[in-house]
């Protein structure tokens, strides 16, 4: 015999359930390795325009 439920399961029980990893998080962010500041995880750094210790873009000040 297959697995059935006994009884309906509303819709509010269902989503309650499923809302647990539902979340607003803090974005990660890392100290860039060149000037310091605080960047996204592998993007470059808007402040100075280096990723992986090699300068990518030109960014004016």
């Amino acid at each position: 015999m297959s697995i059935c439920p006994k009884n309906k399961m509303s819709k509010s029980r269902r989503n309650k359930r499923r809302s647990g990893n539902y979340k607003m998080q803090a974005p990660t962010l890392i100290a860039c390795s060149h000037c310091g500041e605080l960047c996204a995880p592998h993007k470059v750094c808007k402040a100075c325009g280096y990723y992986n210790k090699k300068s990518v873009v030109a960014v004016e000040n």
